[in-house]
């Protein structure tokens, strides 16, 4: 962070910290909906704006662990014109449970705050399909499984796949003639499976799907693949 925006942040807390000891919180200008969204473990906290308040809102976010007593300070989400707030790396332990508030800065107050849900990564993310890729061989169809990536990043920086921090079930369904025949799935860590005892000279089409094991939630359906036995 610049010198220049470190003192912007401090000029607008110290703003903050001076309206909020002389002026009475309104409720009425409070967010509406608070709410986490979370795809592959971006957790992304979402609000609608109140109907009362006037259009040219600012809004500030803070973060707390379930049962601490502090908030933080979303440094990044502070005074912001959006309806929403990536807090990915603020809440990335999956094992952990959240919460989140927003309040809205107007030019002669501020709101009273507006608490989410407790979250957890692990119970309410949802997940995108896997990525498949397919070779046909005398034995059948080999599915190789690519899984989505989330936005937290390892050791070396890179961005980690869902399965590091989630155990997941990759499924796919086998159709033919527009008929869906078979489901078969992973187990373990395998990110491979065999599809044998498949018609030869026959087209099929394969579409995955990732399988949350401790809910039995499955993602959406990925797009159909199409491939001809031997």
């Amino acid at each position: 962070m610049s010198v220049l925006s470190t003192l912007l942040l401090l000029c607008n807390t110290l703003l903050l910290c001076w309206i909020d000891s002389t002026l009475p919180l309104q409720e009425d200008m409070a967010p509406l909906e608070v709410e986490f969204h979370s795809l592959d473990f971006r957790n992304t906290l979402h609000w609608k704006h109140h109907p009362s308040a006037p259009k040219d809102l600012q809004y500030s976010v803070q973060y707390k662990i379930y049962g601490e007593k502090q908030w933080s300070e979303a440094r990044h989400c502070q005074a912001i014109s959006d309806f929403q707030c990536d807090l990915s790396q603020e809440t990335s332990d999956p094992r952990e449970w959240y919460y989140a508030r927003v309040q809205a800065i107007f030019s002669n107050g501020l709101s009273t705050w507006a608490i989410s849900k407790r979250f957890n990564p692990q119970w309410d993310t949802i997940f995108s399909p896997p990525k498949i890729k397919m070779n046909v061989t005398e034995q059948g169809i080999v599915v190789q499984f690519r899984p989505p990536r989330s936005p937290v990043h390892g050791q070396k920086n890179t961005r980690l796949s869902v399965t590091k921090l989630q155990k997941l079930i990759f499924r796919i369904y086998l159709i033919h003639n527009d008929v869906e025949e078979e489901s078969y799935e992973t187990s373990g860590c395998s990110k491979k499976i065999t599809i044998q005892a498949l018609s030869p000279q026959t087209a099929y089409c394969l579409q995955a799907v990732t399988v949350t094991p401790h809910s039995g939630r499955e993602s959406a359906r990925g797009p159909s693949t199409c491939v001809t036995t031997l």
